[in-house]
């Protein structure tokens, strides 16, 4: 019976050290796609929130295409968090291709740093630097996320135009 038990730890543990790897060399074959902040629309005021919408774009260079379920991120706006979260967002980007996806986020200006409300009132005139940063989850078994970061300019536009 002893002998049993130990046979079965050693196949899991054998089964275990191989999907490690497996997830392991799933990494090193993916190669990180390119996510752009393309706008930062001002879709709704109201006196207590203001809601945007950030429009990414995603460039894949793998020979593949990449299912992503879910969404971390992290955007800046002159070094200033702006905004930040994890979303569900099932879409698909083609292999060597191209995809676009959004998000909606509803921020509370009057409680956040006064700096971060003079840029964002200063991007509508002007271009204001915008970090990115976050992971795509794949719906792929076995692989991890994939990491991503990006830095430029950007304007806020509204739908008031």
């Amino acid at each position: 019976m002893k002998t049993r038990y130990q046979a079965i730890l050693l196949v899991f543990g054998l089964a275990t050290s191989l999907l490690s790897g497996c997830a392991s060399s799933l990494e090193n074959l993916i190669k990180s796609p390119s996510v752009e902040l393309t706008e930062v629309e001002l879709v709704g005021l109201g006196f207590s929130s203001q809601t945007f919408l950030l429009s990414f774009d995603v460039s894949n260079p793998n020979g593949f295409s990449l299912p992503i379920k879910a969404v971390s991120y992290g955007v800046k706006l002159n070094g200033q968090s702006f905004a930040s979260g994890k979303t569900a967002s099932a879409f698909s980007v083609p292999a060597n291709g191209a995809s676009q996806f959004g998000i909606s986020v509803d921020l509370d200006l009057l409680q956040t740093a006064p700096k971060l409300l003079t840029i964002v009132r200063q991007s509508v005139r002007e271009d204001v630097t915008y970090e990115l940063d976050g992971e795509l989850a794949l719906d792929l078994p076995l692989t991890p996320p994939v990491a991503f970061r990006n830095a430029g300019n950007i304007r806020l536009s509204s739908q008031s135009r």
